[in-house]
């Protein structure tokens, strides 16, 4: 383990919840980011009328001359 020692000092009853709590806000706090400065995100969480991409119509294959 690299950071034995750690746990002479801070106890795994208290590190380990504050660690896991840690990321739990860090990840809460960079989806709010996303969601608050963010147009699409909205709208997609929102089910936001999405556009629809018509492609040319492919030219009709010639057939091939002999």
């Amino acid at each position: 383990m690299i950071y034995g020692k750690m746990w002479t000092v801070v106890r795994p009853q208290v590190g380990i919840p504050m660690f896991i709590a840690g990321v739990a806000i860090a990840s809460f706090s960079v989806h709010l980011a996303l969601t608050l400065n963010t147009t699409w995100v909205k709208n997609f969480l929102n089910g936001g009328a999405a556009k629809v991409a018509v492609a040319a119509p492919a030219a009709a294959a010639e057939p091939a001359k002999k």
